[in-house]
């Protein structure tokens, strides 16, 4: 048998198993979505030459174990013809999570599959000191757990009460689980030290005297392996996808200048310092 080098092999989503020779096929998934045509070509190399299984992941991966080393290429080339590409391993970006967003769930308030789109191609397979992760989640159900990831994408709504169009039913003072709306006396206030931008109110309201813009609530430096750390909150609700960007820019440049090889995110800012950090996405966030 050649010489195997293990790591251009873990790079490109091969990883090595305990049985000797063989590899688990990591692949890419965006968002979470697969075409049939990719599921279809996924099974085919399966059961060609894997054992006819494959492992989802707790990120939304697929890997398709004992991948017999003798068969890279033509297992590499199988899976192109349907449209699907290997993952990466090691320390560099990951495959960027999302849940189904508001193109199906009555929840979302943003569209996590095309921004997780965007987040790929901008990040996807990029160099860094230890790997890392985002996550996409359409609303403040956090069904993807947005506060594990190195950045947290969080859909979220910057509301208002629009008082002409209201009928003082109380259906928002019901619906927010907050406790931040109160209906008295024909007015409608808000608090908004206890409004997290959920937009219940706005999906709730039967009368659509409640506007909501849509935006993104960003945390940064989660952590859920040997140590756990919830992502932090550092940012207000960003409305524009312009900015969110040069903050998640902001936020991977950081962590590449400052990061000790092997070193995540959450362990770099503790290391450097948070206030150091707060001050380069704040910049970033306010276009400086």
């Amino acid at each position: 048998m050649a010489k195997i080098d293990y790591a251009a092999l873990k790079k490109g989503g091969f990883m090595r198993q305990k049985q000797k020779g063989y590899f688990s096929l990591r692949i890419q998934v965006v968002g979470g979505n697969l075409t049939s045509e990719n599921i279809r070509a996924v099974a085919d190399v399966a059961d060609k030459y894997g054992k006819g299984y494959v492992h989802m992941t707790s990120r939304q991966g697929v890997e398709i174990p004992f991948i017999n080393f003798e068969n890279i290429e033509e297992v590499r080339a199988a899976l192109a013809d349907g449209g699907v590409k290997p993952g990466v391993c090691g320390p560099r970006v990951r495959t960027v999570t999302a849940c189904q967003g508001n193109e199906v769930c009555p929840s979302g308030c943003i569209n996590t599959y095309e921004l997780a789109k965007k987040l790929d191609e901008h990040y996807f397979g990029r160099e860094l000191p230890h790997k890392f992760k985002f996550g996409v989640t359409g609303c403040q159900n956090n069904c993807l757990k947005a506060e594990e990831n190195d950045i947290g994408v969080k859909g979220g709504m910057d509301v208002t009460w629009v008082e002409d169009k209201c009928i003082n039913c109380g259906v928002c003072e019901k619906a927010c689980r907050m406790g931040a709306i109160s209906c008295a006396n024909n007015t409608v206030t808000i608090d908004r030290t206890k409004c997290n931008n959920c937009g219940r109110c706005v999906k709730a309201c039967p009368t659509e005297a409640w506007e909501g813009q849509n935006g993104y609530i960003v945390s940064f430096g989660g952590l859920f392996g040997n140590q756990i750390y919830k992502g932090e909150q550092l940012l207000p609700l960003i409305k524009d996808e312009e900015t969110l960007f040069r903050v998640t820019d902001a936020a991977i440049g950081f962590f590449e200048k400052n990061a000790n090889p092997g070193e995540r995110f959450r362990l770099t800012l503790q290391r450097v310092g948070e206030d150091e950090f707060r001050k380069a996405i704040k910049a970033a966030y306010e276009g400086k």
